[in-house]
C-alpha cells in the first residue's frame, strides 16, 4: 500500500524542522547566558579590552601610515590610555578622600534636618511602618529574652569607632591589587589584539570558506562592524568627557565643594543613558543643600546639573552620531536592565556599549539582520 502523502506532519508524532530548530536556538540562547553569568569574572575583561581595542584602533591605523610600527604605535596608544587615567586620579585624588571622609558627617546632617523638620500629622504609611516597627521589636524580644546582669557587674555600652577614610582604603587594599592586576590584563589583552589585528582577520577569513566572493562579503562585513563599533566608542568617549569637564566647570563657578569629582562622577555615569544623569543630579541635590543649607542652592545645582545632560542627549551626541547604532528605546532599557542582571554595576555600565555591538553584527550578517531592524528605530 502506498503512503498518505495528504497526511499532516503532525499526525505523525515527529516535530518539524523549523520548530527544531526554534527550541535549539532557544537552548542554545539561554545556555550563553548560564555561561556568560558564570563566567563573568573572564569575559568582563575580555569585553573591556574589545572595547578598548575598537577606541584605539583608528589611531594606531594612522600613525601606521606614518610608517610607524604597528608595535610602537599599539604601545603609544596603550600609555596614552595608561597616562590620562594616571593624571586624572591624581588630580582628584585628594578631592575623592575628602569626600569619602564626609559621607558619615554629610549622614549624621541629613538625619539632623530631618529630626528637626516641623512635627506634621502621620500619614498612612507612618502608622504602618511603625505598627511594623513595634511588631519586629515584640517578636525579637519574645525570641531573645534580656539576660540580666550579675550582682555587682556594671552594664557598659560599646561604642563603634569613628569612620576615618584610610580605615576603608586599608581594608579595600586587596580589592585595590585585584582591580590593578584586572586592569593590566585587559591592557595587555587590547595591546595585543592590536598589534596582531590584521592577523585575526586574514585567519578569519581563511577559515570562512574557499570561495573568492565569500572571503570579500566577509572583510566587508568586518569593516562596517568595526567602523559602526569606532565611532560610537568615539562619540562617547567625547561626550563623557565634554559633560565631564563641563560639570566641573559649572559646580566650580557654583562654588561646589569638591567639583571635579562631581564632575568626573558625572563624566561616568553619563554612560548610562538617563539613569546616570539621574543619579549625579539627585546626588549633587543633596550635596549642594548640605552645603548652602538652602533649597535654591541645592535647586540651582541640579538645573545646571540637569540642563548639561539635555544638551548632551538632545544635540551633541545626535549631531556627533548621525544614525550610527541607533537604538529605540524600548532595547536601550531592555539591555540596560539585562546586562544589569547580567553583570551587576560593570554590567550596567558596559550596556549600551554592548548592545551597540550585538546590533553592529546583527546589520553586517544578513541572517540576523531582522533582530537588527527590531533593536533599530
Amino acid at each position: 500500500m502506498s503512503p498518505d502523502l495528504s497526511a499532516d506532519p503532525a499526525d505523525t508524532g515527529r516535530t518539524p524542522i523549523e520548530a527544531r530548530g526554534i527550541a535549539l536556538a532557544v537552548l542554545a540562547v539561554g545556555g550563553a547566558i548560564v555561561l556568560a553569568r558564570y563566567m563573568q569574572d573572564v569575559l568582563i575583561p575580555f569585553v573591556l579590552a574589545g572595547l578598548v581595542f575598537y577606541a584605539l584602533d583608528p589611531l594606531v591605523d594612522r600613525l601606521q601610515r606614518f610608517r610607524i610600527p604597528r608595535a610602537l604605535g599599539a604601545a603609544f596608544a596603550i600609555m596614552l590610555v595608561i597616562g590620562a587615567i594616571g593624571l586624572t586620579v591624581y588630580q582628584i585624588q585628594d578631592d575623592v578622600v575628602s569626600v569619602i571622609e564626609e559621607l558619615p558627617e554629610a549622614a549624621r546632617e541629613i538625619r539632623a534636618k530631618l529630626a528637626a523638620a516641623p512635627n506634621e500629622p502621620p500619614t498612612t504609611l507612618d502608622k504602618v511602618q511603625d505598627a511594623a516597627r513595634e511588631l519586629e521589636e515584640t517578636a525579637a524580644a519574645a525570641a531573645t529574652p534580656p539576660a540580666r546582669a550579675p550582682s555587682g557587674v556594671e552594664r557598659v555600652q560599646i561604642e563603634e569607632p569613628a569612620f576615618r577614610a584610610s580605615d576603608y582604603v586599608w581594608w579595600t587594599s586587596v580589592g585595590a591589587v585585584v582591580l590593578l592586576s584586572q586592569a593590566a590584563f585587559v591592557l595587555f589583552l587590547a595591546y595585543f589584539l592590536l598589534v596582531y589585528d590584521d592577523l585575526f582577520k586574514r585567519k578569519l577569513v581563511e577559515n570562512v570558506g574557499p570561495r573568492l566572493a565569500r572571503k570579500k562579503l566577509t572583510v566587508q562585513i568586518l569593516n562596517e562592524i568595526a567602523w559602526q563599533i569606532e565611532r560610537f566608542l568615539l562619540v562617547q568617549i567625547l561626550t563623557c568627557a565634554v559633560v565631564g569637564i563641563v560639570t566641573g566647570v559649572a559646580l566650580w563657578w557654583f562654588g561646589l565643594r569638591h567639583p571635579w569629582v562631581w564632575g568626573a562622577a558625572a563624566g561616568v555615569l553619563n554612560i548610562v543613558p538617563y539613569f546616570g544623569p539621574l543619579v549625579v543630579t539627585a546626588a549633587l541635590g543633596v550635596v549642594a543643600y548640605l552645603q548652602f543649607d538652602t533649597i535654591n542652592g541645592a535647586v540651582g545645582v541640579m538645573s545646571i546639573a540637569f540642563l548639561i545632560t539635555t544638551i548632551e542627549g538632545y544635540w551633541l551626541t545626535p549631531a556627533l552620531m548621525g544614525r550610527v547604532s541607533e537604538m529605540n528605546k524600548i532595547a536601550l532599557f531592555a539591555g540596560i536592565l539585562f546586562w544589569s542582571w547580567l553583570w551587576g554595576v560593570p554590567g550596567m555600565l558596559l550596556a549600551i556599549p554592548m548592545m551597540v555591538v550585538i546590533k553592529s553584527v546583527c546589520d553586517g550578517v544578513e541572517d540576523l539582520q531582522p533582530i537588527g531592524r527590531m533593536l533599530g528605530e
